[in-house]
């Protein structure tokens, strides 16, 4: 590919909101490996309409995304496609990690410790998107098993060094990333480390 007009590091528990316009792609890069990427995608044009994971997952028949997801709204309009993907899975079902779950999952400890819904609101706010805005995400990178009875669990990974996804924009779409904090589930591999944004478009 030519020289990407986007190219940032991410540090864990930091974040990204920008406009992708309509036909360019934007890849999501694993740097260490093992990393959890928290996406919320919306439509430029109406922040209202958003990413829907129910919608995509029902419309595409598989509870995982992967090459050739197309990525739905509430409206059912098409917001993205992964164009390509050498992970294999994502979830898109484990939502976003916020300082409320976490406790009741890991207990009042953990109260306190930075989580992905207060990035997504620090950076949301810079591109208009509030607390109400925020809907379903993507977790890029996260290996989320669903059991038989619809249980799910956050196990390490699939991902490594280097491994990437890349989507196309299919209209204008904000993009609102959290390179995710967690430290009390394996899905960032109790290590959190560093995501590299890289986009093309002109």
């Amino acid at each position: 590919m030519t020289t990407p007009t986007l190219d940032v590091l991410v540090q864990p528990g930091d974040g990204y909101a920008g406009l992708v316009p309509a036909g360019g792609s934007f890849r999501i890069v694993d740097v260490a490996g093992n990393q959890a990427a928290d996406t919320l995608i919306y439509d430029a044009g109406d922040l209202d309409n958003r990413y829907s994971a129910m919608d995509t997952i029902r419309k595409q028949g598989s509870a995982y995304l992967s090459t050739g997801s197309r990525l739905l709204s509430a409206n059912l309009d098409l917001l993205a496609t992964i164009t390509d993907d050498t992970v294999g899975r994502h979830d898109t079902v484990g939502g976003a990690c916020a300082q409320e779950s976490n406790v009741v999952r890991y207990g009042i400890h953990t109260r306190h410790q930075h989580a992905c819904r207060e990035t997504f609101l620090r950076y949301g706010s810079a591109v208009g998107i509030g607390a109400r805005q925020l809907g379903h995400n993507i977790n890029f990178f996260m290996n989320v098993p669903l059991g038989a009875g619809g249980d799910l669990r956050f196990d390490d990974g699939h991902s490594a060094p280097g491994k990437y996804v890349e989507l196309r924009a299919e209209r204008d779409v904000i993009l609102l990333i959290s390179n995710c904090p967690q430290l009390n589930n394996p899905c960032n591999g109790w290590d959190p480390t560093p995501i590299q944004l890289l986009g093309w478009w002109s």
